[in-house]
């Protein structure tokens, strides 16, 4: 049964973010509504999740290993793999939810279509149903990778077009040609996934990228990058630098391959992780092209002049980061930008809350933890935000600094750095009031 308590916070999905954020507001004990669209938790961990709006594609594994992966104070089973599939993900997921009696807070197969201001300062929630509710507290936690963002080439293609979004298995495309078009982690799973199904597979892209093997010395990379950065302590810097290093050593020079080498440097990009793409290059499974020009039929032209004939394209070019139900006029991310102290807050709008619309380098699940556990904090008063002004200039701040540290494109607005961000929340909490 759910308490008699008329709950004061609302949070819009049951995934990684929703069930974490749900858990820190029932440990400090304020009561909350949860509103999942679909018949169970997971978000997009949920492969063919009923929701419609999960990107799980059959292959699909996470990218950052398992002892770097879970929740602090729940560990995932060391019998598992080092990385875990989206099936094995989500089962960590529903565990984590019974144990903490976060299950019988969440509302199924229920969702928000309008978020709107109250005249008494809370939010009123309408749901599909068709009923409204108020609320002094909404978190926004139904994730950022639903609303695909599909390219304009010239001319026509009379083959199937698809967004990644979309693709599930690579059975439906045997003995067909294909372009993947895009060279971020899911483009580079998906032309690995239909390399062995289809006749042949080529991989687009409009500039270069680092290409990130998942293992170095036998070792999962990114406990490489936890154990120089959070165990030794060094500095940002040295870390960069041993691990560009170690990189080089085991990857070599990704262009003998055809992946064109980024003119700037790994730690001003989302890497892509793979351990199979440079392999399978140069097992000529896989062919590079460069990037789309125009569209020709049941041809594909590109801009080093070639053209080839094609039977499918898969667009793997990314997403909107959109919030339908909530009204532009009272938030909405411009060119991928998400103005939000702390990456959480928009500064006009208070009592609603942003939880995992951050992109870290790093794992995502620790994190969106932290932000749970502050935004729990916020809410229950054990910490104390800043005025307006503070959260404005804050805003620009990390603006400023995402452009020095960033390529310009709409892809890294949303980046996050996982130590230096998650000390920053941490340093809130232990002060009990975020800073300027």
């Amino acid at each position: 049964m759910r308490d008699h308590v008329t709950p004061t916070v609302c949070i819009v999905g049951a995934g990684s973010s929703g069930v974490t954020t749900a858990k820190a507001l029932l440990e400090r004990g304020v009561s909350f509504d949860c509103f999942e669209l679909g018949s169970a938790i997971g978000g997009m961990w949920r492969y063919e999740n009923d929701n419609g709006l999960s990107s799980a594609y059959r292959s699909l594994h996470i990218d950052s290993s398992r002892r770097n992966l879970g929740y602090s104070d729940f560990p995932i089973p060391e019998h598992l793999p080092d990385y875990l599939s989206h099936g094995q993900v989500l089962e960590y997921l529903e565990a984590y939810a019974g144990r903490f009696g976060v299950l019988r807070h969440v509302t199924f197969r229920t969702g928000v279509t309008r978020l709107a201001p109250s005249a008494a300062g809370g939010w009123n929630v309408t749901l599909t149903t068709g009923e409204t509710r108020e609320y002094r507290n909404v978190v926004v936690a139904n994730g950022h990778l639903w609303d695909p963002r599909m390219p304009e080439f010239p001319g026509r293609f009379d083959g199937v077009q698809m967004h990644a979004h979309h693709y599930r298995r690579p059975e439906p495309f045997e003995g067909k040609d294909v372009l993947v078009v895009g060279i971020g982690n899911s483009a580079v799973d998906i032309v690995v996934d239909l390399c062995r199904s289809a006749r042949s597979v080529a991989l687009s892209t409009r500039r270069g990228a680092w290409i990130v093997p998942k293992y170095i010395m036998g070792i999962p990379t990114d406990r490489w990058s936890a154990f120089l950065g959070r165990k030794l302590r060094l500095p940002t810097v040295v870390t960069r630098t041993i691990i560009s290093r170690l990189m080089r050593l085991t990857v070599g020079n990704q262009e003998r391959f055809g992946v064109p080498r980024p003119a700037h440097p790994i730690w001003r990009e989302h890497a892509t992780v793979s351990q199979d793409l440079l392999p399978y290059l140069g097992h000529g499974w896989i062919r590079m092209k460069r990037n789309v020009s125009a569209l020709e039929g049941d041809r594909v032209r590109f801009e080093d002049g070639s053209v080839e004939p094609f039977d499918a394209i898969v667009y793997a070019t990314g997403y909107r980061t959109t919030f339908p139900f909530i009204d532009r006029t009272i938030f909405e991310v411009r060119d991928g930008e998400a103005s939000l102290y702390r990456r959480m807050l928009p500064p006009d709008r208070p009592g609603l809350y942003f939880a995992g619309l951050v992109q870290p380098i790093g794992p995502t699940i620790p994190l969106v933890e932290i932000q749970g556990r502050w935004i729990a904090g916020a809410i229950a008063g054990t910490m104390a935000l800043p005025g307006r002004e503070t959260m404005q200039r804050e805003i620009v701040r990390n603006r400023e600094a995402l452009a020095r540290r960033y390529l310009d494109s709409p892809r890294y607005t949303l980046e996050v750095d996982f130590r230096d961000y998650a000390r920053q929340l941490r340093g809130d909490m232990e002060r009990g009031r975020a800073a300027a």
